[in-house]
């Protein structure tokens, strides 16, 4: 009758033993959205996830055959269903779309500012949890009413909702009671049932509702001419998610995975489910289908149960058993995870010993971050708060403090590093504490020569990747004494010119061309030490690769790679280009996976660089293009390392350029990972719109305006397509997601607070999706190199 609704409070429960239960599940016939749907009516209709596929699309069987798959190349979180009614929740969250019996799709919701964290339907009631500043807000739209009609207040915050026959409930965020609203008499009725009972959860039926309570009984509430309020057992913890139909109602053992129903009139039998595992279940009106652990295949049972035999798998293809993610698990990652995700992020699997029941339901789009306010949104992405109470919270602080002495980390001994975190210090803030640590320029300096001496004194020789020392004298034959015709740019402490070793090697050389004395000699000499003593311990493939170096009296020169097709900037900006219609970069598949490259790189020195790193520097001009059309980042010059030690310290003086430095870091002078977010948020601009970080709004002059402020108001307003680049043209079907996705994704990265701008794991895994959407378009791409075919 609904979808499968998985959804649990993030609430915490008091240990009634040593061990606590796993977190529980809850699928009803109304509740939070899952990867499977049963919608009746004039015919009965099971929809899922698919699973093993780059887009997780929905695939239905109905009447005994399966339908063509709904929007193939369309990639949804969940779905749900009621009374010839589907809904899907695209991937991310930020639309919702519904179809009726002639599955003619209708997007009735689509915000990217508040995506949606729940699905819940009840006959012809759509009800969902949008995340908003402060938590949960239920949104309803009853029948074919698509005014945002919102049942209760707006403002009220929910931990979960359900919708059942005419009404639904939810449990409120600040006193775990129970809420109902639709029809006044059973709504009501229901309400009061629950009054004085805490709740971790609560899921709506035909004219019942179940729940389970803060102390992990089950509890059933409301109208029971047929038994289903009858729970058969009901020790603490014994159940880990529920499945309600119009009057039966159905559970899953938490030990065994185990289904059991009741009510119904006794028309269930136990029969057809003895000694099978689900992952999940989803009762229509008066039946049950369940997701098999074995083989992720579907069955369905009960007296309603169309004339087909009951307990035989539904010829569908595999179905995912939980949303695909990138974020880390609190616990488990299902063993087939990477297959059956296609590769694109893995599903986590319930805690067997958690000390919180955490929901299931929909998760938070990667590009959001939750709120801190809100606890469910919290688990949702994995970060779930450990409660210890008692003997249990003496025992793990034991254990904590041994596990401390053993390893080492306890006094300063050892010390993790938090890429968002401020990874810097600076002389002022030495001179605030009343010590004086060494400067930014000695302490790269002697990291610089540390490097330099390893390698003069041949430890170089025993690894081929580490940086040669070249003489001045071969890189200026090299550049033809550094002519003109060979000068291809400029970097943050010199100009760059192209070269050829005389062992035909092609490089990229870096020349610093200031006197020894002046200042900005020595602002020169920090980027150029800088430079080698990252890059020389700096190994990614979306990076550029340092060659080597020349340190000659007053010479400073780096090596690199050659990038033979240049910056991106130029593609993008350059007066040769912009007219171009033929460019290799006038594909949006070709522009994402440039994206998605630079993001991976700039996520290597956020999470796996030691200390990690801050670029500081993000923009198109340092995302260099090689052969392949693979994209580096580029110029370390102005990059920052994490501290020797935990003291907290800034920069002298923001540093980066106009348009894409971070408003918080050069307002406040506060610098986290966020602040190459907000660069990379830039560059994802420049890529949708073609337009430069700051630009003119005529084409003959006019006032300058930066394509933050010119491109987020469209994508907000829903206007992408008026703002996307002419010379790409209008998205392909299977790309307009693709490029929907980007678009939210920056204007995430350029919040203007780095607190609600999303991790450099959060972008990548939105990019690798939306480079999957473009599988089908033209161009050649894989994770190798790329080949593609010019006219």
């Amino acid at each position: 009758m609904t979808t499968p609704f998985s959804a649990v409070i993030a609430a915490t429960i008091l240990f009634l033993a040593a061990v606590s239960p796993p977190p529980l599940c809850v699928h009803a016939l109304g509740g939070s959205a899952a990867t499977i749907a049963v919608v009746y009516g004039s015919a009965t209709t099971i929809c899922t996830i698919a699973a093993e596929q780059a887009i997780q699309q929905i695939q239905c069987w109905s009447n005994g055959q399966l339908l063509p798959p709904i929007l193939p190349t369309t990639s949804f979180d969940a779905v749900a269903g009621g009374s010839d009614t589907l809904c899907g929740v695209r991937s991310g969250g930020f639309s919702l779309l519904c179809w009726n019996t002639t599955f003619i799709p209708k997007r009735i919701y689509n915000n990217a500012s508040a995506p949606l964290t729940s699905l819940a339907i009840g006959d012809t009631q759509i009800c969902a949890l949008k995340n908003a500043t402060m938590g949960e807000n239920a949104i309803c739209w009853r029948g074919d009413n698509v005014s945002s009609a919102q049942f209760p207040n707006g403002s009220t915050q929910f931990r979960v909702i359900s919708s059942g026959l005419g009404f639904s409930c939810g449990v409120l965020d600040s006193n775990n009671q129970v809420l109902c609203w639709g029809d006044d008499g059973i709504s009501r009725s229901i309400e009061m049932e629950f009054a004085n009972l805490s709740m971790a959860n609560v899921q709506v039926g035909g004219r019942h509702a179940c729940g389970i309570d803060n102390s992990g009984f089950v509890v059933c509430k409301g109208d029971n001419n047929n038994g289903q309020l009858n729970i058969p057992a009901n020790s603490a913890y014994e159940y880990r998610a529920l499945a309600l139909g119009a009057n039966h109602s159905c559970a899953l053992r938490r030990l065994n995975r185990t289904v059991v129903c009741w009510g119904g009139n006794g028309e269930f039998s136990s029969n057809i489910t003895n000694g099978i595992s689900f992952e999940s279940i989803v009762a229509g009106l008066n039946f049950t289908c369940g997701l098999i652990t074995s083989n992720f295949t579907v069955i369905c049972w009960g007296p309603g149960w169309p004339n087909y035999a009951s307990g035989i798998e539904l010829p569908l293809q595999k179905t995912l058993p939980g949303p695909c993610v990138n974020t880390p698990c609190q616990c488990n990652i299902y063993p087939e995870s990477q297959t059956l995700c296609s590769g694109n992020g893995h599903i986590c699997r319930a805690c067997d010993i958690p000390i919180s029941i955490s929901p299931p339901s929909l998760p938070l789009p990667p590009s959001v971050s939750p709120s801190p306010s809100s606890p469910s949104r919290g688990l949702r992405r994995g970060l779930l708060a450990f409660v210890i109470v008692g003997s249990v919270g003496g025992f793990a602080g034991i254990c904590s403090v041994i596990y401390c002495l053993w390893a080492g980390v306890c006094f300063g001994k050892k010390k993790i590093h938090n890429s968002v975190q401020p990874t810097i210090t600076g002389a002022n803030a030495a001179q605030q504490s009343g010590s004086n640590p060494p400067s930014r320029s000695a302490t790269l300096r002697r990291q610089g020569s540390m490097l330099i001496r390893r390698q003069r004194s041949g430890t170089s020789s025993k690894h081929a990747d580490k940086a040669e020392e070249f003489l001045f004298s071969d890189l200026a034959a090299a550049t033809n004494d550094f002519s003109l015709e060979n000068k291809i740019g400029a970097g943050s402490f010199g100009v760059v010119y192209k070269g050829k070793l005389p062992d035909g090697r092609e490089v990229a050389i870096k020349r610093s061309e200031t006197g020894p004395k002046t200042k900005k000699f020595q602002e020169k000499e920090t980027a150029f030490e800088s430079e080698l003593a990252f890059l020389s311990r700096l190994h990614h493939k979306h990076l550029v690769r340092l060659v080597g170096y020349c340190e000659e009296r007053d010479e400073r020169l780096l090596v690199y790679e050659y990038m033979k097709n240049g910056a991106l900037y130029d593609h993008l900006h350059d007066k040769n280009n912009v007219q171009k219609s033929s460019s290799v970069l006038n594909s949006w598949k070709i522009r994402i996976k440039i994206a998605l490259d630079a993001a991976r790189g700039i996520e290597y020195l956020h999470n796996y660089a030691v200390p990690p790193i801050i670029h500081r520097d993000i923009k198109s001009s340092n995302i260099l293009l090689d052969a392949n059309w693979t994209a580096r980042v580029s110029d370390f010059g102005l990059s920052l390392m994490g501290p020797e030690n935990d003291r907290d310290y800034r920069p002298m003086k923001a540093a980066g350029t106009v348009g894409y430095i971070d408003p918080e870091y050069y307002g406040l002078n506060v610098l986290t990972a966020k602040s190459d977010v907000y660069g990379l948020g830039v560059v994802l601009l420049e890529l949708l719109t073609g337009k430069r970080a700051i630009f003119k709004t005529g084409e003959n002059g006019g006032a300058p305006i930066s394509v933050v402020d010119y491109a987020v108001p469209a994508i907000l307003a829903g206007e992408l397509g008026r703002i996307l680049d002419h010379r790409v043209g209008p998205p392909e079907l299977n790309e307009s997601e693709a490029v929907e996705l980007v678009a939210y994704t920056a204007m995430h990265c350029v919040h203007l607070e780095g607190k609600d701008r999303p991790t450099m794991t959060d972008i990548v895994a939105n990019l690798e999706r939306a480079l999957a959407l473009c599988a089908d378009s033209h161009g050649s791409i894989s994770s190798g190199p790329i080949s593609i075919v010019s006219d």
